[in-house]
């Protein structure tokens, strides 16, 4: 049957109405109030527009595209649907506090009140698989006197004690270590304020946008509750800080006493990963639970924080890391590789939850 050449397509207000139905479940709110439905461009029956996530990262990008097209293509008289997923992290901001990092939208902290953890294998398999979900990401390594990052990016200590110290480009992340200043065995030997002195510096002097602004800075804090995170908290506005632990008591204990921390200065907890969280052997399959399991799920919902993922032990990372290569970037198809990023996805999630609620408590 032939199509009348007058044929009027779908109203812009018929399609509007019928993507408000669409909710972002993170958010609670519908995409079209929170402003994700760009470019909408009718011709006849053809119907496209760009939906504009709050983050590349988001975990429910391609049930949110179905459901956007399904909702369309439920309107009388639209033929065909063309939908372009793009994002845009919002900048955090807060009336009054820490200033912000120039050159970056938000700092997400990696912490612990435990060495031994595996926090610095976190915060980097973090920061690389944010940037393969396609964010413009960040790599700052406070751990002054045990700076672990150089190594595990396949970058000689010293590297740049000639030059100067600068952002460095490594598997689509910009890294920035003290240890790039440090000859290999040297030992920074620093008080408190000196601490302090440092990271201001590396948070403000350095040229974070030297690529373009930032989505995320992920900030890999040393173990404790002293110098180096209470520094971070009084010269960054930081977004929010995931917690990384093992499944033994005295680790949840210690991480535990992080969450305190953090909450005493104003500073947001996501919510926590437990690592090493349980060994798969590689030849048969069994599961064996060598350091306990559970915990950090458990002591997360005491807290009433999230739990942001389990990381099986697996010889692979320590390999990898070893050999200056993180896992994601090496084997992004095995199993704790996609742990890794589905990790990623929950905390930028909580990242834009967290944004938007200030938003909304400062309307």
């Amino acid at each position: 049957m032939k199509k009348g050449k007058g044929k009027q397509g779908p109203s812009e207000k018929a399609i509007l109405a019928a993507l408000s139905t669409v909710e972002d479940p993170e958010l609670r709110r519908d995409i079209v109030s929170l402003g994700m439905i760009r470019d909408l461009k009718i011709s006849g029956g053809k119907v496209a527009f760009r939906f504009v996530l709050t983050t590349p990262a988001c975990p429910l990008r391609d049930e949110l595209q179905r459901r956007a097209e399904e909702a369309v293509r439920s309107v009388p008289g639209v033929e065909s649907v063309d939908v372009k997923m793009d994002a845009e992290v919002r900048t955090h901001s807060r009336p009054s506090g820490p200033r912000p990092v120039q050159g970056v939208r938000n700092v997400i902290a990696v912490a612990s009140n435990k060495g031994g953890v595996g926090k610095s294998t976190v915060a980097l398999n973090l920061a690389v698989a944010l940037a393969k979900h396609g964010a413009r990401v960040g790599l700052l390594d406070a751990d002054f006197t045990g700076p672990n990052i150089p190594t595990m990016v396949g970058i000689e200590h010293g590297y740049q004690a000639e030059t100067g110290l600068a952002p460095v480009t490594r598997y689509g992340v910009s890294v920035v270590s003290i240890g790039f200043l440090l000859k290999p065995g040297a030992a920074l030997i620093w008080r408190g304020p000196l601490i302090g002195s440092g990271i201001r510096q590396l948070l403000h002097e350095l040229d974070w946008a030297a690529d373009g602004e930032l989505d995320y800075l992920v900030v890999d804090l040393p173990p404790g509750t002293s110098d180096a995170p209470l520094s971070m908290a009084q010269e960054a506005l930081i977004a929010g800080v995931a917690i990384v632990t093992t499944p033994q008591s005295v680790s949840l204990e210690d991480a535990t006493k992080a969450v305190m921390m953090f909450g005493k200065l104003n500073v947001p907890v996501f919510g926590i990963i437990e690592n090493m969280s349980y060994f798969l052997c590689p030849h048969c399959g069994q599961r064996t639970d060598i350091f306990g399991h559970g915990g950090a799920s458990a002591a997360a919902e005491k807290l009433g924080l999230a739990f942001l993922g389990e990381i099986p032990l697996d010889a692979q990372v320590q390999t990898s890391t070893d050999q200056g290569v993180p896992i994601v970037e090496r084997d992004p198809d095995s199993p704790v590789a996609q742990v890794f990023m589905r990790i990623a996805e929950n905390i930028a999630a909580r990242v834009s939850v967290q944004r938007f609620s200030e938003e909304e408590a400062n309307k």
